[in-house]
């Protein structure tokens, strides 16, 4: 009998909510995909952070370019020097008080001085400090670097990376239910399972509790050992 070999594969998204991370933390190798085409309405360079009791949103500054470029060739603006103290500055604005300031800013500047302006390399960069930070042990790949797979769509690009692989079995969030067909991924011997998190809440020092929000968030509030706590605050469907 084969070793499990459990695969999920996400785009790159800058500081994700912690469901990210949780299925990072499930799975035995992690695909990141860095060959596919920028979506400026995604999420992949910005996430939402909490402001005076709202969600607000922090984006990274991006040079101008065609939209039809993959996020390996998009490059950070001219600007970012400059808007990256803007953004930190922000950030100590709206959690100076939060009770594990100190650690959640010092990981959150580690994400920010990576230097160079490759859009990838930058939210890969914070995606490897952030695994780090929380003890995940998980392999971490890059798509382009798996086989070629890039003149594949949906399903078929997600199964041949699990051939590549040697999959056993393939995870992805419960958001992506429909777009499946656990047959066929049956066919290939892999069992298609989804990710759906738990009810993670924490102390957000209000009222009405926001949920989904960065993993910078839940750092602030909870700290590092905090969101080790919510990793297995999570279901795994069929």
């Amino acid at each position: 009998m084969s070793a499990r070999n459990r695969i999920a594969i996400m785009q790159p998204y800058f500081l994700p909510y912690i469901g990210y991370w949780q299925l990072m933390n499930y799975a035995d190798r992690f695909v990141v995909y860095d060959d596919i085409q920028f979506t400026k309405k995604g999420w992949v360079h910005r996430n939402r952070y909490l402001n005076n009791g709202s969600d607000q949103m922090f984006t990274l500054p991006l040079k101008k370019d065609s939209d039809y470029l993959d996020i390996v060739n998009r490059r950070l603006s001219a600007s970012w020097d400059i808007e990256r103290k803007k953004l930190k500055r922000k950030i100590v604005g709206a959690y100076g008080k939060s009770p594990h300031f100190q650690e959640a800013m010092a990981i959150f500047n580690e994400c920010l001085d990576y230097e160079g302006s490759n859009l990838f390399d930058f939210i890969f960069g914070s995606i490897k400090i952030i695994k780090e930070s929380l003890d995940i042990g998980t392999q971490l790949l890059v798509s382009s670097e798996v086989g070629e797979t890039k003149h594949l769509k949906g399903q078929q690009r997600v199964l041949e990376i699990c051939r590549s692989l040697g999959a056993t079995e393939y995870v992805n969030p419960i958001g992506g239910y429909d777009l499946y067909d656990r047959n066929v991924f049956a066919q290939e011997g892999v069992e298609l399972k989804f990710h759906k998190i738990g009810d993670v809440t924490y102390n957000q020092m209000q009222r009405d509790f926001l949920p989904n929000l960065s993993v910078l968030d839940v750092l602030m509030f909870s700290g590092v050992g905090g969101v080790k706590k919510q990793m297995g605050n999570f279901e795994i469907m069929e």
